[in-house]
């Protein structure tokens, strides 16, 4: 028997390991053994010691050299390290891209070109003394019958937790992870040091560690740019009252810089450059005798986040303004946009282009505006949305089809002040995701607590995603989830004959014509993102006074307008006024650019207004059924109106859930027999004219800034009354009457609980 067995056999020693353990006996080229993957009594594997490999003719069992020494015990076991592309969560090791990552199979042609690494050559192309890497658990092995170097991770309190191999000192495919290993700090059992010395050096990869080690600087290792995960190691960094990090000059740089970024501990890192050098240990290999120093002095002149974040930040909003400033300085931006979107393959839909144009913008705010773009199929709900997005950086957005039922609390997208797109509702279909979109929009935040399987057991964690967090969400349906509905605004997208006719016509413009410059409308929101977002709506109070309670849902809704106002004001802060606490000051121009978008989905969603698509529908039926018929069909319809019936049924069953419309067949599946039912009320308008406004502020109803000189209104009733004149509303026999100063914009609603 052999007296030691390791790792490090070749394929003469697992010839020999065979006859003497697993009554090995020759066939020809090839070596007949007892078979390790089942309970095998005759020889029933063969070895092939020429191509290193082995198959079980009654199992089906069999792979190469490596996979049968750990069938034997005799290796530990490797797992490849997977490209970015190919990681699907977090126990799944990434590659190091500072110090080069790849994913190769293991027998294949590129891993037998391995040069190998042995440790006394990583010691001497390092520099650093082969007794001071043992004492780190650092020591030789063998990888596919090539040499390696094993790199043991520990817990705090020196328990192994992951292993990692070195094999090859130069190119790509270096690095190797033991299967079943999870990405974790390299280092922790020497974060004591970085505790009592009050700092630590955050780098790429272990060999960095080692040279920062070796000179007494506590540092820990991140093992590749894009596996730093905040909340799996934000925690060791406690009490920690410095934090350098080590920047290299490369896209894994700028991706760690990044995520730590927005880490929690931000407020205590501090950049570090060691141009011309990419890291400490190329800076060490430079110049051993003078590294001390040199790193010190680096440490030293290293650039603390908040003074970086502020500088890229002014620099950003700087080159932002000089190619944005004459569309910042337009009167009306919107229509300028609508321009553009024109030029760019978009006719008609206005309004809607608007509204998902300033809800992207109300990202800025700390409650941005939520819609929900419905319509029939095939009419561009999906197009209009892509197209407006165009119109901003891809930053602004985060765009899906569809998404799993939590992948909203495990994914690492950013969200914070950011739209998140869904082009189907269909994508919210699940109760839990839903909730927690719900929870997003309402509260800002995202906190969900679950259970996880670690290497201590079953542990709880806590995943927090910052907002706020806006939704633009397109769909076929007439409603969504009655939680949901109640928190977007319901924009709809034309299904008429004319906006087809204009779709046409944009189809038929010549496909080689100059699509609009997008630059200048990045860079528009570049600048606004560095400006700030505080707005003061000085005619808030007034708003508030003239419009009608006549719905709860209005609680919502009258406070998306007031956004949708601070929107508007933000998009043109450079024609407005700050007062003296720097706030942009919103005008009266950006009321009405608001109303005349918003005011009569304000009114339907209360149900005092019935929708032009529906009312148009119930005249139509109205004209045929006081004709020569008594009911009439879809088909009918649809004729009449001349629009398809898919369009049409969207439209008759808008009407028929509001009652204005009878089916009376009543199998499912069967023709519409469609008659009157409840008749259309008369219009009411919820906001108020501009004019009705500009009178509550003239009676006091305003909110204070620099400017008016105004104290603030009392926000209780007594208050309100005192800043209105009893006129302005009457009231008789429990009716509210139309304002005799304003004809044009009547307020009614029945049966008022309230009195000024």
């Amino acid at each position: 028997m052999l007296a030691e067995i390791t790792s490090q056999l070749d394929h003469t020693d697992m010839t020999t390991f065979l006859f003497e353990e697993r009554q090995g006996a020759h066939e020809g080229a090839e070596v007949r053994f007892l078979c390790p993957a089942h309970d095998d009594h005759h020889p029933s594997a063969r070895w092939n010691p020429e191509k290193e490999v082995w198959f079980c003719h009654v199992c089906g069992a069999g792979g190469g050299r490596h996979d049968l020494a750990l069938r034997f015990g005799l290796a530990e076991s490797i797992e490849e390290e997977k490209e970015p592309s190919e990681r699907h969560d977090e126990d799944t090791v990434g590659g190091d891209q500072g110090e080069g990552e790849g994913s190769i199979p293991p027998d294949s042609a590129a891993t037998v070109q391995q040069s190998g690494c042995t440790l006394p050559q990583y010691a001497e192309a390092k520099r650093l003394p082969l007794e001071f890497l043992e004492t780190l658990g650092v020591t030789d092995f063998t990888y596919h019958g090539k040499p390696a170097i094993r790199v043991p991770y520990f817990w705090a309190e020196g328990a192994e937790m992951a292993v990692r191999f070195r094999v090859s000192l130069e190119g790509v495919n270096r690095f190797k992870w033991r299967t079943g290993t999870k990405p974790c700090l390299y280092g922790l059992w020497r974060l004591d040091k970085a505790q009592q010395a009050g700092f630590v050096v955050l780098v790429e990869g272990e060999s960095d560690c080692h040279t920062l080690w070796y000179h007494n600087i506590p540092a820990l290792g991140i093992p590749g740019a894009t596996t730093w995960r905040d909340e799996r190691d934000a925690v060791y960094l406690d009490g920690i009252e410095k934090i350098y990090v080590i920047i290299e000059p490369d896209e894994g740089g700028t991706a760690l810089r990044k995520r730590l970024e927005r880490s929690p501990f931000r407020e205590r890192l501090n950049f570090v450059s060691l141009a011309p050098h990419k890291d400490p240990s190329s800076l060490y290999l430079h110049d051993p005798e003078g590294f001390q120093d040199t790193f010190t002095a680096a440490l030293n002149t290293a650039i603390p986040w908040k003074e970086a974040a502020k500088a890229e930040a002014q620099q950003s909003k700087d080159e932002a303004w000089e190619q944005c400033r004459t569309l910042a300085e337009s009167p009306n931006i919107l229509d300028r946009f609508v321009g553009d979107l024109h030029a760019g393959g978009v006719r008609g839909e206005a309004r809607a282009a608007k509204l998902i144009f300033l809800a992207v913008t109300s990202r800025l705010l700390s409650r941005p505006i939520s819609i929900a773009v419905k319509g029939p199929s095939s009419v561009g709900k999906s197009y209009l949305v892509e197209k407006v997005l165009s119109f901003f950086p891809p930053t602004s957005y985060y765009a899906l089809s569809a998404m799993s039922d939590r992948a909203l609390a495990y994914s690492e997208e950013p969200l914070s002040h950011r739209m998140l797109v869904l082009y189907e509702a269909a994508g919210l279909a699940g109760d839990f995701s839903s909730y927690l979109v719900r929870t997003l929009l309402s509260e800002g935040r995202l906190r969900y607590e679950t259970v996880e399987k670690t290497d201590h057991g079953l542990q709880s964690r806590m995943i927090e995603r910052e907002g706020p967090t806006g939704l633009i969400v397109t769909t076929t349906a007439l409603s969504l989830h009655p939680e949901n509905e109640t928190r977007l605004f319901s924009v709809p997208v034309a299904d008429t004959p004319e906006q087809t006719r204009n779709i046409f016509l944009a189809l038929a413009e010549d496909a080689d014509s100059a699509p609009p410059d997008f630059a200048p409308w990045h860079s528009l929101q570049t600048w606004l993102e560095c400006n700030g977002a505080e707005v003061t709506i000085p005619f808030a109070l007034a708003l508030a006074v003239t419009i009608p309670p006549v719905a709860v849902r209005l609680r919502r809704d009258v406070g998306a307008v007031l956004n949708l106002i601070r929107a508007h004001a933000i998009l043109h802060q450079a024609t407005r006024e700050r007062d003296k606490h720097g706030r942009i000051i919103a005008t009266l121009e950006d009321y009405v650019a608001i109303r005349d978008l918003v005011a009569d989905l304000v009114a339907e969603g209360t149900g005092t207004l019935v929708p032009a698509s529906v009312r148009e529908t119930v005249q139509a039926v109205a004209a045929l059924t006081g004709t020569q018929f008594a009911e009439v069909s879809l088909a009918r319809v649809a004729k009449a109106l001349g629009i398809d019936k898919s369009a049409a049924s969207r439209r008759v069953h808008a009407a028929v859930k509001a009652g204005y419309l009878e089916n009376l067949e009543p199998k499912r599946g069967r023709p519409l027999r469609l008659k009157l039912g409840d008749p259309l009320p008369e219009e009411v308008v919820i906001l108020p004219s501009r004019e009705t406004v500009e009178r509550a502020m003239a009676n006091g109803c305003t909110v204070a800034g620099e400017k008016e000189g105004i104290p603030p209104l009392s926000p209780t009733p007594s208050g309100l009354a005192d800043a209105i004149e009893p006129q302005e509303i009457p009231f008789h026999h429990g009716k509210v009457e139309p304002l005799p100063q304003v004809p044009q914009d009547p307020v009614s609603f029945p049966e008022p609980d309230w009195e000024v």
